[in-house]
Order: C-alpha cells, then structure tokens, then sequence
C-alpha cells in the first residue's frame, strides 16, 4: 500500500482524497475525503481573471487541506488544477499560493488529461463488476468545463468542452427563477458544445453512461428521495431519463430559496444546478442514453491512482 493525497481543484470546488492504494488489486482505501466550495472561478468567463476574493477562499482551504494531509502521513501529493486556472490570466498568482501551503506547484492540465483521470477513477471498479455494458461514456460535468470520454478498458476518444455548471449561469441567468429566455440561450451553448464534442468522440456508441462530479451526484440524491447526502447511497445508482427530466424541470422553474430548500443541496450548489442538470439532460438527449450510473468516484480517485 502507498499512502497518497490528490488534490483536485476546480472551477467551484477544492476536493481533497487522501487514500492507502494497492496498484496490485486495485484497491484504493479512503482515509480522508472532503469537498469545499470555494467558486475559484468567478468571474473568470468575463474578466479572465482570477479575483482576489475567490483566491483568498481557496488558500483558505488549502491550508486545512495541509494540516489533514499531514496528520494522516501522505508519502506523495499532487494537486491538479482544471478549467477556471487554464483560463486565467493571472494563474501565477494561484500556483505561487498554492506551493507556499503545500509545497507542491499545482498542475494546470488539459482537458484531454482532464477527461482521462475523470475516465480511470470512475470506471476502474465498474470494469470487474461485470454488469455494465461497454463502452462507457463518461461525462464530468464541472463549473467551468464538462468532459466527454469514451472508453472500454482504456481511453479511446476524449474531450473537453466550455459548458460547465458555473460557466453557464454566470453567462445567461439574471432572474430568479430563471426566465424561458435565459434557459434557451443555456440550452443552446450545450446543443453548440454537443456538437463540438462529437466531432472527437462517438458518444453514440457508448451502452453505459456513467456521471460525475457535483451536479450529476445532487441530481441523483434528489432522485433518491435523500434527506440528507449519502455518499454510499448515491455511490453507483442508477437515475432514469425521466426522473432526470422531471428534476430539470422541478429545478428550472423553482426560486433560489426553494432550492435552498431541499435537504441535500449543498449552500454551493444552489445557483448552478440549474445549468448542471440541463447538461446532464441534454447529454442524455442527445445519446438516447435511458438512464444514467452514478459515480462518486471521479477525477480525484483517478489522480490518486497516478501516484499510486
């Protein structure tokens, strides 16, 4: 066993695993696993910049992760960041920050690299399960970006499209709830980066449609009937086309405060989900997938499974 710690930060949140993982089985136990809000990317569709803010919450963060990382002993760390710091002008100012707390320098990946830890970490305990048909197509869909990759035992197309969660509300949606208008103009971005995402991968082609990450995870929570996050219960469920449909629709017409409302919506959460759930909704659409597997094991577990 190696006893590692992957750091994933992202567009809306800083995610932290700190694991023992045994290459030989394939087994990856968790020691610690934690998720904090910090809207790393606000703003960044509009000014291009990482503000003051939004990096202030992330060192914050980093700086509990530090603590947890060493108290639990962790041989090797490293810290992946996506699309809000692939984005920013002012990204130095993020990896300066970043290696003065935790003393690695943080990688600012592609989406391609994106697309294949998101890949390794959902599917490699679905691949000696057995009851799931093959190819996947794996869709992480995060704040800033969503990942489409098709895969078997291996990667076999990936990529990595502009239409994450954050970056859709903060472009089209001002009113509460959201005007018709604002969800067409939401809905068309994905319709363009569907098509995008076809011309590298054959999402037709895939049997199993696997999701992930935050919007996908409180979508099927919801569907469940949770009353509060049950990371185990949601851990591999499997979420219909039309309870999907109904959740946009339920989601999509009610007020900031009725969100709030429900039991397992995480206060982060709130004003994206809307734009989250119709790119679920629109992926399934557009693949004639009837339901989707959900995972809680994503591009973190993959990170994790590269040092391993």
């Amino acid at each position: 066993m190696t006893r590692v710690a992957a750091v994933d930060c992202g567009t809306n949140s800083i995610r932290l695993l700190v694991a023992d993982a045994d290459p030989a089985t394939g087994e990856l136990v968790d020691l610690d696993r934690r998720m904090t809000i910090v809207r790393l990317g606000q703003g960044v569709d509009k000014t291009g910049r990482l503000a003051p803010e939004a990096l202030e919450r992330t060192f914050a963060a980093c700086r509990e992760y530090a603590s947890v990382i060493k108290e639990h002993g962790a041989e090797r760390l490293r810290f992946v960041a996506t699309s809000a710091s692939r984005d920013a002008e002012n990204r130095d100012d993020f990896v300066r920050g970043v290696l003065d707390i935790l003393g690695v320098e943080p990688e600012v990946i592609t989406g391609d690299q994106e697309a294949e830890f998101s890949f390794t970490g959902a599917t490699k305990e679905l691949a000696g399960s057995g009851h799931l048909d093959r190819p996947y197509l794996v869709v992480d869909i995060g704040g800033g970006s969503t990942e489409f990759v098709v895969g078997d035992d291996r990667v076999r197309a990936a990529r990595s499209v502009d239409i994450g969660c954050v970056r859709l509300t903060e472009r089209h949606i001002r009113t509460d709830p959201p005007a018709p208008a604002e969800l067409d103009a939401v809905r068309a971005d994905i319709t363009a980066a569907l098509d995008l995402a076809e011309q590298t991968v054959p999402i037709g082609d895939a049997r199993t449609l696997v999701g992930l990450a935050g919007s996908v995870t409180t979508v099927a929570a919801i569907a469940l009937g949770l009353d509060a996050y049950d990371s185990a219960a949601i851990h591999h469920s499997r979420v219909s086309y039309e309870q999907v449909s109904e959740i946009a629709d339920r989601l999509s017409r009610a007020t900031h405060d009725e969100r709030a409302a429900i039991p397992v919506m995480h206060p982060g959460r709130v004003d994206v989900i809307v734009s989250g759930a119709l790119v679920l909704l629109s992926i399934m659409d557009r693949t004639g997938a009837r339901e989707v597997v959900v995972s809680e094991h994503d591009i973190l577990d993959g990170i994790a499974w590269s040092i391993a």
